[in-house]
């Protein structure tokens, strides 16, 4: 298998893709916050101390998403374009749900910057919830779609490309 973050000494590279042509490029990522029915219930009402969860955990899913380059050694620095941070309830069971999608226009995909953008607005759920629900649990953080690129438009739902 050829690993294209890997040189030809074996160490670790950023790929270059200035070849690639632009293209508009979107991804789409979810997580999953699983926690105890009177957390979401709480969460919902607005009731937690420190605040207004979700609209603190959309700023801090799109501020995620513009700092991906920063945390993750490999990802190229781009000019994201949109960044949209959406919640549901899932009262059966007890879970709030974060999706995420992300835009721009370049050389490279978003994949990561949608998936680190949930992941940061459901670590923000967790710290601003944990004073009343230590075991929250964050799952399924996933890739649901993305499009642009040479790979094209690819769902998870159909777990195949999409023509």
């Amino acid at each position: 298998m050829n690993l294209s973050h890997i040189n030809e000494q074996g160490y670790a590279r950023m790929v270059d893709v200035s070849d690639k042509e632009d293209t508009t490029r979107v991804a789409r990522a979810q997580a999953i916050v699983r926690m105890q029915a009177q957390t979401l219930q709480t969460i919902r009402e607005g009731g937690i101390k420190k605040g207004d969860v979700l609209a603190v955990a959309q700023v801090a899913g799109i501020m995620g998403a513009k700092q991906t380059p920063s945390i993750i050694p490999m990802c190229h620095p781009l000019m994201l374009t949109g960044v949209d941070i959406e919640f549901s309830f899932d009262d059966a069971d007890s879970t709030l749900i974060i999706r995420s999608q992300v835009k721009t226009s370049g050389k490279t995909g978003v994949e990561m910057e949608a998936i680190t953008a949930v992941t940061v607005a459901a670590l923000t759920v967790y710290d601003m919830c944990k004073a009343i629900d230590r075991w929250m649990e964050i799952t399924d953080v996933q890739v649901l779609e993305k499009s642009g690129g040479k790979s094209g438009h690819l769902n998870r739902v159909d777990n195949k490309e999409v023509k």
